[in-house]
């Protein structure tokens, strides 16, 4: 009876896919901006996503009866993503449809020179493809996320399948593809608001895959433009460090980090972009906003709403504390050299992710895009880990519904302090907590290892 209903189960989930294919098409005609043609335009590219994404699923050598049945989630997560794209964000009115109108009335790659937005080279080249374009930009702007969300849950589907590859046939790898595609915060990040954290979010999970594989240039390199896209890929950068001092990646590799970024601001340059200007837009990304926590579930959503303090000494102190966090985990990557196994490398991963948000000041509710992605692999390919990617993805999709809400979910009045995000703050602390106590089973298990 097993056998029959296995049978029939890919036929089954391809057909349910396609139908949610269809729905997909028939939203994406019925869209608010621009032409009957934009529309179809539109669903064409979802459908080509589609085949994307089953097409890396083929080249990672899954067979069609796997196919059949990752239709299903691939076709659930299209409509989703359909169903958001007429949504206006005011990140959107406020910044992206500005730079957009910018690069449409100074001549496209030409206004590269200009100064315009404060993200890096690479988005701002693709803003400037688009504005050639005449299909409405918001849509043109989520299909680039989208797309990269498809990169994105191959790469979590790589690094899922290099944390299990002792377990032949284990299903992690397509549950960690499928569930990255569904992810709540993934989806309303690119597809609802039309941020683009699925870019670098991408890179990095493909550069720790590759760094898993023994891939060591590639990983290095993928970082480099993951930096180059987004200053947040920072907050998981130091686990090359680690890498480094533990004797699995080499000093001399390290150098494609640097390649990798020139090779990206190489086309601005050659537009006529000082490369002060370049450079200088995260030093302008770090010093924008004073507030200690912009919707973040951090460390300082522990601090009473409005209560008076000196918050430069707040902040200070947060980057300190980060600063301690990732020098402790580059002397312990030291003191385990030549010992460090792909189980303490996620952990070690999964603390950086979590914890340096989570201690950094100016931090938006964005900014534990890695941890959500990095904890869903985890918890994937090791269900113990399964509790934390719960309390990481409920905190950021909790915090992601104040800022589109305009509305806390939860406030809190005890001792007579207002914590206006203090639940989501407490999820993420004991997310950290489990981190933590997974790199320290880790280390204990090494140190038993060696002494025997």
């Amino acid at each position: 009876m097993y056998k029959e209903r296995k049978k029939y189960l890919p036929p089954v989930c391809a057909a349910l896919g396609l139908a949610l294919e269809l729905g997909a098409a028939w939203a994406c005609l019925g869209l608010d901006q621009g032409t009957a043609a934009d529309g179809v335009c539109v669903a064409g590219v979802l459908a080509l996503l589609s085949l994307v994404a089953l097409a890396l699923l083929r080249l990672e050598g899954y067979g069609w009866d796997a196919l059949g049945i990752m239709l299903l989630p691939v076709g659930a997560a299209m409509l989703a993503r359909a169903v958001c794209l007429d949504y206006v964000s005011l990140d959107y009115t406020q910044f992206l449809s500005e730079w957009y109108s910018y690069f449409k009335a100074n001549g496209g790659f030409a206004a590269i020179a200009g100064s315009v937005g404060d993200y890096n080279m690479p988005y701002l080249y693709f803003m400037a493809a688009i504005s050639y374009l005449d299909v409405p930009d918001l849509y043109l702007i989520k299909l680039f996320s989208i797309l990269w969300d498809v990169g994105l849950a191959w790469g979590c589907l790589r690094l899922a399948r290099f944390l299990t590859r002792e377990r032949q046939g284990s299903a992690a790898p397509l549950m960690a593809f499928g569930a990255a595609l569904l992810l709540p915060t993934v989806v309303l990040n690119g597809a609802y608001w039309g941020q683009c954290d699925a870019i670098y979010g991408a890179l990095c999970v493909h550069a720790a895959a590759s760094a898993l594989d023994g891939r060591n240039k590639a990983s290095v390199a993928l970082m480099g433009v993951a930096f180059a896209f987004k200053l947040q890929s920072i907050f998981v950068l130091p686990l090359w460090g680690v890498l480094w001092l533990a004797g699995k990646v080499r000093f001399r590799e390290l150098w494609m980090f640097p390649l990798a970024y020139l090779a990206m601001i190489a086309p601005a340059l050659a537009l006529g972009k000082p490369l002060g200007d370049i450079v200088g837009v995260y030093f302008k990304q770090m010093g924008e906003y004073s507030r200690l926590t912009l919707n973040a579930p951090s460390v300082y959503q522990f601090i009473p709403y409005k209560l008076p303090l000196d918050e430069q000494m707040a902040s200070s102190l947060g980057i300190l504390a980060a600063g301690a966090l990732v020098l402790a985990l580059l002397v312990l990557g030291f003191r385990l050299r030549g010992r460090l196994d792909r189980d303490t490398v996620m952990a070690a991963a999964m603390v950086l992710c979590v914890g340096v948000p989570f201690l950094l000041p100016h931090m938006h509710e964005r900014y534990f895009f890695l941890a959500d992605v990095f904890t869903l692999c985890w918890a994937c390919a090791d269900r113990r880990r399964a509790p934390a990617a719960v309390l990481v993805c409920g905190s950021s999709l909790a915090s992601y519904c104040v800022y589109l809400r305009l509305k806390y979910n939860c406030v809190v009045r005890l001792g007579g302090g207002v914590f206006v995000m203090g639940l989501e703050a407490l999820a993420m602390l004991a997310a950290f907590a489990l981190a933590l106590w997974a790199l320290a089973e880790g280390v204990r298990k090494l140190t038993k290892e060696e002494r025997a």
